[in-house]
């Protein structure tokens, strides 16, 4: 039988297994315009999809040492600021991605059959733990 904290545990590490390769599209698909993390970061975060700085910036060096992104260095409002925007890799790599993307949630609505799950039946184990 499982615990609350157990299956909690188990749907957080799922959640972070599911956003990770979802920041990864939203990065790239914003850095068709070229952006420096403080205002990558807020952009995402305007769109509703907040990243915290100690996921971002390990996730825009391995990005651009797979060659997906490029950076430069510049002085802004008397500030060095790293710029990053996508590469000739990643302009054509983004577009495949996205495809595969749609894809997989085409399929997943066609599973869920426009149900939702948040209204799934409940077993009878999760009500005797919730008692």
């Amino acid at each position: 039988m499982h615990t609350n904290a157990a299956s909690s545990d188990i749907f957080d590490n799922l959640r972070l297994e599911l956003r990770r390769g979802c920041l990864v599209v939203a990065v790239l698909a914003q850095l068709y315009t070229e952006h420096y993390g403080y205002v990558l970061r807020k952009a995402l975060e305007d769109h509703g999809l907040a990243i915290d700085e100690n996921t971002l910036y390990p996730l825009l060096r391995r990005l651009e040492s797979q060659g997906l992104l490029v950076s430069q260095w510049r002085e802004e409002e008397k500030r060095n600021k790293r710029f990053y925007r996508l590469s000739p890799l990643g302009e054509e790599v983004l577009p495949n991605l996205l495809a595969e993307w749609r894809k997989m949630t085409s399929a997943l609505e066609r599973i869920l059959g426009g149900r939702s799950l948040a209204a799934a039946p409940r077993s009878a184990s999760q009500d005797k733990e919730e008692r």
